[in-house]
């Protein structure tokens, strides 16, 4: 039997930041995490705390929020692809821009990766300038956020509402 592709590369670290404001959201975002875990060649290293925060750029019901630390074999395009069909298993439409969703899973960062393609833009082009990515990020991956960054998002409204455990 050959090997997997990607069974041969070397783990590389992503964080990947969850959210969800449609049905059981809180129960989506942890079901999600858990399901992160069982994405092939990948492992979760890192769990955030849970937030609540008001929608950005849309409408709808407050968003929990949380971000994972992973360490994955899968190449960046092979894990957005795999983070998206979870997306879809979750119930995700996409009927417009940021519509209120059942699940949403964002690739912001790929170790140092920098990839600039119709596709995927790592790191996240909108990250530093949301406290519901910056503030889990920070929980988990202090030394990935600079508290200028955190710093400018400071009046944005996020609630932890369950600790990382």
């Amino acid at each position: 039997m050959p090997p997997e592709p990607d069974a041969g590369r070397e783990p590389v670290t992503a964080y990947v930041a969850l959210g969800a404001n449609l049905g059981d959201a809180q129960g989506a975002v942890v079901a999600a995490m858990r399901q992160l875990d069982n994405l092939p060649h990948t492992r979760v290293s890192g769990r955030s705390s849970l937030y609540r925060t008001a929608p950005v750029d849309s409408g709808g019901p407050d968003y929990i929020n949380a971000v994972a630390g992973i360490s994955t074999r899968l190449s960046a395009p092979d894990l957005l692809r795999s983070l998206q069909q979870l997306e879809l298993a979750a119930g995700r439409e996409r009927p417009y821009r940021n519509a209120p969703r059942t699940l949403d899973l964002d690739l912001l960062l790929y170790g140092d990766g920098r990839i600039d393609s119709p596709l995927l833009t790592l790191p996240h082009p909108r990250m530093t300038e949301r406290a519901f990515v910056l503030v889990p990020l920070a929980e988990i991956a202090p030394g990935r956020v600079p508290p200028e960054a955190l710093a400018a998002v400071a009046r944005q409204r996020i609630e932890r509402i369950e600790r990382a455990g």
